[in-house]
């Protein structure tokens, strides 16, 4: 079968990988649709993210969805033919943190298409993948192979709520508005928040956040003091994430956040300096979001019973023998929030 591999930044290739051999309690799967992620991106034009780096060829890619080819013994419940999400998560499910229920922290963690651990563990663009039953969520009719690949980044944004606390008449600021701050204004109005605002330097993504639900857009760029009103009587909003992983949009939006607000940090770049006097005077409770792990399966859930449209979110879907041409798409931000690749 193929697969996209990445070989050093600006060369993917598609090459011939082997299908590993099905075994007890796992899935054999065609699939169907990928897509483009952040860290993709990263892969591809810089070879990695702060310290992680390609040190061998990787296949990429960790949004997918396909449907079941084979069903190894024990796969009980599963049957060719169905449509699965899969979960890229593959924690070992032993060691202290698995055990206390912190799986995204697990010691041993195998996460597709990532470069953290050598050997690298091969992604998720390929034609085929074999993966284990507590990967797979059954995705229903009436969500297509696209949306069920929505539901990682989705997964990502429900986690950073978790993290949040209760959200039901909350008001909410969002800064940056990529796919993740998009589903970051989904997951925060599902959870009740009652006003949501969004900032970022691009008109696209704001449109695209208003679309899928915020209240109101700022243009940073174009109005650098638009959080301005938002900072009388020290400050307006509950709840901040921080989805840009930018320094400047995470102390710019500090004003306008009320004592003991809560700031959940979603974003990553790189290391930032923060005004600790600010956060000490004004009692802030500074949250870190690291991945996700229940929080797949109620993606998948919400998307299955309509409660939630990714559909906006999806700018195009190209073949993966096209991934030059979809990867630069994905990359441009004026244009793009979320690119698929198709593997059918």
């Amino acid at each position: 079968m193929e697969a996209l591999v990445i070989h050093a930044p600006g060369d993917l290739r598609v090459e011939e990988v082997p299908t590993p051999a099905i075994g007890s309690n796992q899935l054999r799967v065609r699939v169907r649709a990928g897509g483009i992620c952040g860290s993709d991106l990263h892969y591809f034009q810089h070879g990695g993210f702060g310290t992680v780096r390609i040190q061998e060829p990787m296949v990429l890619g960790h949004e997918v969805a396909g449907m079941i080819e084979e069903a190894g013994p024990g796969a009980i419940g599963f049957a060719p033919g169905e449509r699965i999400a899969i979960s890229p998560s593959r924690p070992c499910g032993l060691c202290r943190y698995c055990q206390q229920g912190l799986q995204n922290h697990c010691l041993d963690m195998r996460y597709y298409g990532s470069a953290m651990r050598t050997p690298h563990v091969q992604g998720a663009f390929r034609q085929e993948i074999v993966v284990e039953t507590h990967q797979a969520h059954r995705l229903a009719d009436t969500v297509s192979d696209g949306e069920g690949a929505m539901a990682e980044p989705l997964s990502v944004a429900l986690h950073a709520v978790r993290r949040a606390g209760p959200l039901l008449g909350k008001r909410v600021l969002v800064t940056g508005c990529g796919p993740i701050g998009a589903m970051l204004v989904i997951a925060a109005r599902r959870a009740g928040a009652t006003q949501i605002v969004v900032t970022d330097m691009g008109a696209h993504p704001l449109r695209k956040a208003l679309q899928v639900g915020a209240d109101e857009a700022i243009n940073v760029a174009e109005q650098p003091d638009g959080l301005a009103r938002f900072t009388a009587d020290k400050g307006h909003f509950d709840v901040l994430f921080e989805a840009s992983g930018n320094e400047r949009a995470l102390r710019g939006a500090f004003d306008a956040l009320r004592p003991r607000g809560i700031i959940v940090q979603v974003g990553l770049g790189g290391e930032m300096t923060l005004p600790i006097n600010t956060i000490v005077a004004k009692e802030f409770d500074l949250r870190g979001a690291f991945r996700f792990h229940e929080e797949f399966a109620t993606a998948v859930e919400l998307l299955n019973k309509g409660l939630v449209d990714v559909k906006p979110l999806i700018s195009a879907t190209m073949p993966y023998r096209d991934a030059g041409r979809a990867f630069a798409l994905a990359a441009d931000r004026s244009q793009a929030m979320k690119v698929l690749l198709s593997f059918d």
